[in-house]
């Protein structure tokens, strides 16, 4: 799917995605602290039942399990040499079940912080994101989605770093607490005009705080930008 397939795909009407997937892997058996995709790959019948579902409920996208599949994100795992293997496998996986519905690659946080916050740069992060997009393109994902990002710099890395890798869209959800602010101070304004401005072709945010929390953020990006906007709300903050 190109850009303008995209374009035309969210013209009229609203497309349904999946849900959650994290606390489904969670009540199946996955330990808390292990590499999701790493045990995905081991699981597979685990993966493929949920999102077999969503797709007879209606979804028209499901994200494959690639979320932390980057090379900076793996190291913590020792795992950085299996970035392609996850990405490649985590998308096979979904595409064997997909039917109609679309099949997103799934990018989100190196789980580092960046410069001057930490000790990443910018363009590994860029990098790092490049070889992802890499081998989602290739693993065949008709887009990309960005999601739970609490940085803008993040965002921007994908964006940069998918401008002269892929030619599939790519979407962005960022995450919002409760003072309607990203972790770092982003607010959905600036992000909706940042990212716009970067090539995006959906914006939006996931998980944050609810759904009634998350309604102000959703109507400040429609609001700023002529662009599919994506509320994909978590159930509120656990108690």
């Amino acid at each position: 799917m190109n850009k303008a397939e995209f374009k035309e795909f969210t013209r009229d009407e609203i497309r349904i995605l999946d849900g959650a997937t994290g606390s489904f892997l969670l009540a199946a058996g996955m330990p808390e602290n292990a590499c999701t995709e790493k045990w995905v790959l081991e699981n597979p019948d685990v993966i493929q039942k949920l999102q077999k579902q969503y797709v007879e409920a209606g979804s028209d996208i499901i994200y494959a399990p690639t979320f932390g599949a980057n090379a900076i994100r793996l190291k913590h795992y020792g795992l950085t040499g299996q970035v392609e293997r996850f990405n490649k496998e985590g998308v096979r996986l979904c595409r064997e079940i997909s039917g109609s519905a679309l099949v997103c690659g799934d990018v989100s946080m190196s789980g580092d912080n960046l410069e001057p916050y930490g000790d990443l740069e910018f363009e590994e992060l860029v990098d790092a994101y490049r070889e992802q997009l890499t081998y989602l393109e290739e693993a065949g994902c008709d887009l990309i989605c960005a999601e739970t990002l609490i940085d803008l710099n993040e965002a921007r890395a994908v964006l940069i770093a998918a401008q002269d890798t892929i030619k599939i869209p790519v979407m962005i959800t960022m995450t919002f607490e409760a003072n309607q602010h990203t972790l770092y101070g982003n607010t959905p304004k600036e992000a909706a005009d940042v990212l716009s401005g970067l090539g995006a072709s959906a914006i939006g945010a996931n998980c944050s705080t609810g759904p009634e929390q998350m309604l102000p953020v959703i109507e400040t990006m429609a609001d700023a930008v002529d662009l599919p906007i994506i509320a994909k709300a978590n159930a509120g903050l656990p108690k």
